[in-house]
């Protein structure tokens, strides 16, 4: 079979090699454990941290690697095929670095992400609100100038990392009357008065990956406001554009790893004198499982192509992501069909895979929002051609 990913440099190859053999060694044993115990994955991230991953998408200029958008595409699908949650949290951590990379000043970058992309810090993105999910407009919290900074009000939900974050990125309205362009970005230490976080929430899947309610009442020096006020919204558009390609690339590492359980699965179990392998229909589930696990990696690298230019790739991120969630809920649903009774118990990895998956359609913009954002811009495209 054609390498899925010639396109790497040595470097990268080797960097990525290593990366498995750290995955798999590492942190893939205390995925069922994590699973069952509902901890945070703050061992995976350590671990991750000493690899020198928790910075991986940050260029050199700030102290990160500089590793190609194809190579992280990569890193962050090998992590997923080993834990979920880990890859969810690390994630999450790219979010708010993110930000401070396209939003903040290169005094803030210095401030914030040295710490950061070492892994002495996480970070976390506070956008989503109980009634502001899928369109910011909605916005409730607010951001009132002082004479010596900003008065933030208001709350989140769903945030990962958000309780257990050293810092926090987190999206305000600072003028109501101008829509997107009244939002701005502001950066929030955890030790910060009038700033606290609810328990974690207990999720269906991905419970070491720790989602969490904000609520914010508290003062900030002017210093936090990243960047300029009113470049909030066009921030995290930024952002969440690079967050689609990491949740495509999450979905298409767990789907590997349940086309390779059911594979593996497909060729040990016999039933009436038969490897299911040699039977056509389970071969036929088996094909169609591969053909949509390549072409939703095929379209997530052509992102992470586009990414790289330096050119907008909103389009192509959401068609990654939308793909790629979709596909993997449809990989994981006929792999445990094919573990059979033995793919609905907790012994089996599949069926935890099978729940981690399913948040992949709705964080970063649920499914419909994509295609709503893909049919925006193909609309678009139409009337100035």
């Amino acid at each position: 079979m054609t390498d899925p990913w010639h396109m790497l440099s040595d470097d990268e190859r080797l960097l990525c090699e290593m990366l498995e053999r750290v995955v798999a060694e590492k942190i893939a044993p205390l995925a069922a454990e994590t699973d069952e115990t509902a901890c945070f994955v703050s061992r995976q991230l350590s671990v991750l941290a000493e690899f020198g991953m928790m910075g991986a998408n940050l260029p050199e200029r700030v102290g990160g690697p500089g590793i190609s958008a194809m190579a992280l595409l990569r890193a962050v699908e090998i992590v997923a095929a080993g834990c979920g949650s880990t890859a969810s949290a690390m994630t999450a951590h790219f979010l708010a670095t993110d930000t401070i990379l396209l939003g903040g000043t290169e005094a803030q970058q210095n401030n914030w992400l040295s710490d950061a992309l070492t892994g002495k810090t996480l970070g976390a993105f506070a956008l989503t609100e109980p009634n502001a999910g899928s369109d910011p407009a909605d916005m409730r919290t607010r951001a009132v100038k002082t004479s010596d900074g900003w008065h933030l009000t208001g709350s989140k939900c769903f945030i990962s990392n958000g309780g257990l974050a050293d810092f926090v990125v987190v999206f305000a309205v600072t003028d109501p009357d101008a829509g997107h362009r009244g939002i701005s970005v502001f950066v929030l230490p955890k030790e910060t008065p009038g700033f606290s976080a609810g328990p974690a929430e207990r999720t269906m899947g991905l419970k070491g990956g720790h989602v969490f309610s904000l609520s914010l009442d508290c003062h900030l020096p002017e210093e936090s406001l990243l960047g300029e006020a009113g470049r909030g919204f066009k921030t995290a558009m930024q952002v969440l554009d690079n967050g689609r390609i990491e949740v495509a690339a999450q979905s298409i590492g767990m789907a590997q790893a349940a086309l390779e359980m059911a594979t593996t699965y497909a060729q040990e179990r016999v039933i009436g004198g038969t490897l299911l392998s040699e039977r056509q229909g389970i071969m036929w589930m088996l094909a169609d499982m591969a053909t949509e696990l390549s072409a939703a990696r095929l379209m997530a690298q052509e992102a992470a192509r586009q990414r790289s230019l330096g050119k907008r790739f909103t389009m192509a991120a959401s068609m990654a992501k939308l793909h790629a969630s979709e596909m993997a809920d449809r990989v994981a649903d006929a792999a445990l069909q094919i573990h059979g009774g033995y793919g609905y118990i907790r012994d089996f990895p599949i069926e935890r895979l099978t729940r981690d998956l399913r948040i992949m359609r709705i964080y970063e913009g649920s499914s419909e929002i994509q295609r709503n954002i893909i049919s925006s811009h193909l609309l678009a495209e139409r009337r100035t051609s």
